[in-house]
């Protein structure tokens, strides 16, 4: 048995810090688009969009509905993308996401990285009309990046829960 093992009479994290360390960990996630990496071709994941997603998808009472609009503005103020773009594909994928979580009574991993991939494709396609010039080529990297970002998810994933773990499983962002 190691030290870190799960207790179940530990009581967790203070409820304000519970609260705050779904939102930490996505603007720690967005704020990778900053770190200095001289490539030829950007295939950077949004690391942002992808911890967002890993919170609604594995502990979906962590981050309120409304919570796509703020974190996606601190993505758009780091990464450089056009200042509102982040804030409405954040927010259209979280309602999508709310919609899916209403029809589907259960969801398994499967589900959930179909989820996540539809809503990787959808957030860099609209992203890429929203800040690229329509006749740039830039849409063999496109797919590159949406591919690892999609690869990428089991680890957010694992990472999240490992997180919503250690803070207690309190349920106070219910």
């Amino acid at each position: 048995m190691t030290l870190d093992a799960y207790n179940p009479f530990d009581p967790g994290l203070p409820p304000a810090r519970a609260r705050a360390l779904p939102w930490l960990t996505v603007m720690a996630g967005s704020l990778t688009a900053i770190v200095p990496v001289v490539a030829i071709v950007p295939l950077q994941p949004p690391m942002g969009l992808l911890m967002l997603l890993a919170w609604r998808l594995v502990a979906r009472f962590a981050l309120r509905l409304w919570a796509a609009a703020p974190l996606g503005l601190f993505d758009d103020l780091v990464s450089g993308q056009p200042l509102g773009s982040a804030m409405l594909l954040w927010s259209l994928t979280s309602l999508a996401i709310d919609l899916f979580e209403h029809r589907l009574v259960f969801r398994d991993f499967w589900q959930d990285w179909l989820i996540a991939s539809g809503a990787i494709a959808f957030c860099l396609i609209a992203g890429r009309f929203l800040a690229v010039p329509v006749e740039a080529q830039v849409d063999a990297p496109l797919v590159i990046q949406i591919a690892i970002t999609v690869l990428l998810f089991p680890m957010a994933t694992r990472l999240v829960a490992w997180i919503d773990r250690k803070r207690g499983r309190n349920e106070v962002g219910a």
